[in-house]
């Protein structure tokens, strides 16, 4: 059957204006790092994106190694693309990345003008677009010239192979530095996406003020740490779960003080009548100069449930002070 969005799509999503801009964002985005690989269901990854749609979500956020394997998840993106929302795209906001490890030899990696166009013009193969709506640079490389990453990112927005220029995980120093050669080259920088949640609070450090002084948009990844902001590490370290795995999130970081931490965020997301995870994500979203949250799910139900979270998104100051005063007991994560 042919794929008709929900008429209601636009009524319950937020958005938000991203820095000085005049582009809109979700206040929820949806990341594509995990669960849309080659190794994952098709149907589900299928479904998953259109129920983002239908909810309101129009950014879907990638990068050239999402998977696995790498590249995997641009291309699941487009067949779903390609069979569903292809009339749609002018309302979609597209992003992917280039930064990390993508393929062998010296031009695979890290942030030369080689690099990072080669990738783009990969990444939009896999897809099946012309143009992606931003373009990062996934991370920063203390080995090229500052300047000629940031003239590649403003190739790509004047070549039309991507209509804005963002970058993540930079420090503020940094952030100061690339946005001042994109403004001066006349491309500004649109956003940045950083780590940041309830207990990775790095951004407030210099960051946040940074980004709202450079009129920068702000997209949090990982909101909810690697899903230790939700109720499945209540009771300890469920067998199926990341930290099981000891991949991303390794288990030894899973220590007492911290499962003491999250229980008693959940404490404070009970009185408040939300999951821990809703919590989490309105908490980041009470900021303002945070544009969105970037959200993974494994499925659809896990997707609208956690939308939820803007149906609340107003803290008294006694909630504030008592995540406050829980979270000043926790050192950051490793």
């Amino acid at each position: 059957m042919n794929y008709l969005p929900a008429s209601h799509r636009y009524d319950k999503m937020q958005y938000r204006r991203c820095g000085r801009s005049g582009l809109m964002l979700p206040a929820v985005s949806l990341g594509l790092w995990h669960n849309f690989g080659h190794v994952d269901s098709p149907g589900n990854i299928r479904n998953l994106l259109l129920a983002a749609f239908d909810a309101g979500i129009t950014h879907f956020d990638l990068a050239n190694n999402y998977g696995p394997p790498p590249g995997s998840a641009e291309e699941n993106f487009g067949k779903v693309l390609r069979r569903d929302l292809l009339p749609y795209r002018d309302e979609l906001i597209i992003s992917t990345k280039a930064g990390n490890e993508m393929w062998p030899g010296p031009y695979g990696n890290s942030g030369s003008r080689k690099y990072l166009l080669s990738s783009l013009d990969q990444s939009l193969r896999r897809m099946g677009i012309e143009y992606v709506d931003i373009f990062y640079h996934h991370r920063p490389d203390p080995e090229t010239p500052l300047e000629e990453t940031m003239t590649a990112l403003d190739q790509a927005v004047r070549s039309g192979k991507a209509l804005y220029a963002g970058i993540s995980n930079y420090p503020p120093k940094l952030v100061r530095k690339a946005s001042a050669i994109l403004h001066f080259l006349g491309t500004p920088c649109l956003i940045h996406q950083p780590r940041y949640s309830m207990l990775v609070r790095e951004p407030e450090k210099g960051l946040l003020s940074t980004l709202e002084e450079g009129g920068i948009g702000c997209i949090a990844f990982s909101p909810l740490a690697q899903g230790l902001l939700t109720d499945r590490y209540l009771k300890g370290i469920p067998g199926d779960s990341r930290a099981a795995r000891n991949h991303f999130l390794k288990k030894n970081s899973i220590t007492p003080e911290l499962l003491e931490t999250v229980s008693g965020l959940n404490r404070v997301a009970s009185g408040r009548g939300q999951s821990l995870a809703r919590m989490a994500i309105a908490w980041l979203l009470r900021d303002p100069r945070v544009t969105s949250v970037l959200i993974g799910a494994s499925s659809a139900g896990q997707l609208m449930d956690n939308i939820g979270a803007l149906d609340n998104l107003e803290f008294s100051k006694k909630e504030l002070l008592a995540i406050e005063k829980i979270l000043s007991r926790e050192s950051p994560m490793p």
